[in-house]
């Protein structure tokens, strides 16, 4: 998907919202472990209900990796759904793979033509080498680890690189990569205060932020220093949405969270002027 069709998507539902599939088998619904493949049951009832509400999908594969081979299925039935049953919405595989060249290109094919993803997360660690490769593929996006939400991104991400902190050195060094246009960057919504230093680096970039909800972070807060002219923000939310509800209505109860979620994000829109 072209970086214009996703803006296209945002303005038109009014939500930058983007839904992410962690599907926890010891979480879903216990009714629909009796399904054949419970993992995809639980995705499709999802993404059925709450589509109205969102502009992407992010599927974190540790989540299927983990069920071995059939969790594997469930993802490939996840995508190929979306992509022919919602083919408007943009698709993230949150993989953060990040390897040697060789390797990464491999990963790019997997994840870029056979899987048939918009996008996928990729660690900075080993550099342009390991970058590049993905950044090679038209109309696909990569999303390099910025500045995490996590506790322990203070480990390494904000410490000093130089006369900066790494995080800023990353950010940087990676507009300088062949194909730069195609990436994104995550930035963490615990991290709020951090985002009108990454806007004076990269101001036009989209950034996918994870963190609002569960983890505390502030919609607001991001909204008021990461937006830009073009938006230029996924906000990612998780939990809060898939587990709204651990009944049989839970579809119904993940749809009114994402319609909270887009009716928050279509008055800060509108508050900037943005429609």
């Amino acid at each position: 998907m072209r970086t214009e069709d996703l803006i296209r998507q945002i303005r038109k539902k009014q939500s930058f919202l983007c839904v992410g599939l962690d599907t926890d088998l010891e979480k879903i619904p216990s009714h629909l472990l009796q399904e054949d493949d419970p993992l995809f049951s639980f995705n499709k009832a999802i993404i059925d209900a709450t589509h109205p509400y969102c502009v992407a999908y992010k599927p974190n594969t540790a989540f299927y990796e983990a069920y071995g081979l059939e969790g594997w299925k469930a993802l490939e039935r996840t995508i190929g759904y979306l992509n022919e049953q919602y083919p408007d919405h943009f698709t993230i595989a949150d993989a953060k793979r990040g390897d040697i060249g060789n390797t990464a290109r491999r990963y790019a094919r997997a994840f870029f033509e056979e899987l048939q993803f918009d996008a996928l997360t990729v660690a900075p660690y080993m550099g342009r080498d390991s970058v590049e490769p993905f950044l090679s593929f038209q109309n696909k996006h990569t999303i390099l680890l910025a500045l995490t939400s996590n506790e322990g991104a203070f480990d390494f991400q904000t410490q000093q690189c130089g006369e900066e902190e790494l995080y800023k050195a990353v950010l940087r060094t990676a507009e300088g990569y062949n194909n730069a246009e195609n990436l994104m960057y995550v930035v963490g919504a615990t991290k709020a205060e951090f985002l009108a230093q990454i806007r004076r680096i990269v101001p036009q970039r989209f950034l996918l932020v994870p963190g609002v909800g569960a983890q505390g972070g502030s919609l607001e807060e991001v909204c008021r220093y990461g937006m830009t002219p073009e938006v230029g923000l996924l906000v990612n939310a998780s939990r809060a949405i898939l587990y709204a509800s651990g009944e049989v209505d839970f579809a119904g109860a993940a749809a009114g969270k994402a319609r909270e979620l887009q009716q928050q994000m279509s008055v800060q829109l509108q508050q900037r002027r943005i429609s």
